[in-house]
């Protein structure tokens, strides 16, 4: 698939909408001021008060063009271009994304922006009449938005995040594009790499003190933590709360992730450690799904892992998926009744990402993948907020089934703070650990700087002290702020 365009500033949008309709199409941009006649090929050209676009795609052949207001401002071109482009697409393929043409990460920001510049009502309006989001989805981002305000107005110039990358699992699920690696292949890799975490959280600890910053909250991700064993979970967690003021922390969270993991020594090591927030991720409650993904565990397995977990005093979150291969939609709300019926603090939704090459698209074709996974999250958002949960973090990837998101529910104040802190971008996150980012937010002008460990275990050992090194970027980032 190719796109031709003949300026190139409003080329990412474009890109986005040919990815929204058709996510598993290679596609090429190329720019020029003549029309390109190849098959499965759209020209969109420019020029001083009009929009033209024509091609053929799986033979259909279009052109059109639409009139604008001369001296247009380039953003409001930007739209021009999406919407125009977006009808076209609809029209060939009788898809009607839910989302619109809003491709963004993170909706709840840009909808807390418009609130704050127009108010709720024409934020809402432009939601639904200029980005053409429907009003479930508009009414979703704007109980986010209006959800996370609370945990925002807590951190200050001075908080920052902690992230702790165990890029270890067990096995390595169907679905899964996170940089892990499981933990037999890598077992000979594992005690180097704890020992340079722990340097590298002592050393960031120490430059954190000498900026006198504020550690807001702290979250291990992976991979999953807890495929670690007893001593090796013990040794980071001594180790953070040797050096950082771990009590002061709103929050802290271990993402122990797959049921198979967690034992009763592991849970009491962390809960020790003054960690008060765990997920255990079933994914599904039916096994034969379970099965189809790579994961070696069973519902049983969650609700054993479960019950462990009730004997301490943490928060839990529980993961499921919409739209994994071979589940459907009534195995689904079983599996939303079942979490329901445990009644976790928090229980959080995914759509799947799918691969171009996905199983379940070659099975049932993308429309009813779209329209189960659709079905799917309907049924969940209801039931929850039927229960007592609320929506309060809210993030979209590319290539999910249908465009669709991934919402964070929570009872009343039980919400995750990193969730939000990291999402929303709302202060610095200093990451450690293989794949791990350290974002570096500005709170005068909200610019972010990114700084990237290397992301496979074994080049993060053999390549530590570049690792070290690039931490002084956060001195030197800090110093240039001015911080009070």
């Amino acid at each position: 698939m190719i796109l031709n365009i003949n300026d190139h500033k409003y080329h990412y949008e474009l890109e986005n909408i040919c990815r929204l309709f058709f996510p598993y199409e290679p596609l090429t941009v190329t720019e020029s001021n003549v029309i390109n006649t190849n098959n499965n090929t759209i020209n969109v050209f420019e020029n001083d008060s009009s929009l033209s676009v024509s091609g053929s795609l799986f033979e259909h052949i279009f052109s059109k063009t639409r009139d604008y207001e001369k001296n247009i401002a380039d953003d409001e071109l930007i739209i021009e271009s999406a919407l125009f482009l977006f009808e076209i697409f609809s029209n060939i393929t009788n898809i009607r994304p839910h989302w619109g043409i809003l491709t963004g990460v993170r909706p709840s920001k840009l909808m807390r922006t418009l609130i704050n510049k127009n108010g709720r009502k024409e934020a809402q309006n432009y939601f639904i009449n200029r980005l053409l989001v429907t009003p479930e989805k508009t009414k979703l981002t704007y109980d986010v938005a209006q959800n996370e305000n609370k945990i925002i107005s807590l951190s200050k110039p001075e908080h920052y995040s902690l992230y702790i990358s165990i890029p270890f699992c067990p096995t390595r699920c169907s679905y899964c594009s996170f940089v892990s690696h499981s933990v037999e292949q890598a077992k000979t890799l594992i005690p180097l790499y704890i020992k340079n975490l722990c340097e590298e959280i002592k050393y960031t600890a120490q430059i954190a003190d000498k900026l006198n910053l504020k550690l807001s909250t702290i979250y291990w991700g992976g991979g999953t933590p807890t495929s670690l064993n007893v001593e090796q979970i013990n040794m980071i967690a001594k180790t953070i709360s040797e050096n950082f003021y771990v009590s002061a922390a709103l929050e802290y969270t271990v993402e122990a992730g797959r049921p198979d993991t967690i034992t009763f020594e592991k849970l009491q090591t962390l809960s020790e450690n003054k960690v008060n927030r765990i997920s255990i991720n079933p994914q599904t409650f039916n096994d034969a799904v379970l099965i189809e993904i790579g994961r070696k565990h069973t519902a049983q397995d969650t609700f054993d892992a479960y019950n462990l977990a009730r004997k301490f005093d943490f928060n839990i979150n529980m993961d499921l998926i919409t739209g994994l291969p071979t589940d459907t939609v009534d195995s689904f709300k079983n599996s939303i009744d079942t979490a329901i019926n445990l009644n976790p603090d928090n229980i959080t939704i995914h759509t799947l990402a799918l691969k171009r090459a996905s199983k379940l698209v070659s099975q049932i074709g993308i429309d009813k993948a779209t329209g189960d996974t659709q079905s799917m999250l309907e049924y969940a958002n209801k039931n929850l907020e039927n229960n007592g949960y609320i929506p309060y973090y809210l993030y979209r990837q590319s290539r999910t089934i249908g465009n669709l998101e991934n919402v964070g529910w929570a009872k009343v104040n039980t919400e995750c703070f990193y969730n939000v802190y990291m999402m929303e971008e709302v202060h610095s996150v200093f990451g450690c650990g293989g794949g791990a980012v350290t974002k570096l937010r500005n709170p005068f002008n909200n610019e972010i700087s990114r700084i990237f460990n290397f992301k496979y275990p074994y080049e993060y050992n053999i390549r530590f002290n570049e690792i070290l090194e690039r931490k002084n970027n956060i001195i030197t980032y800090y110093n240039s702020i001015k911080m009070p």
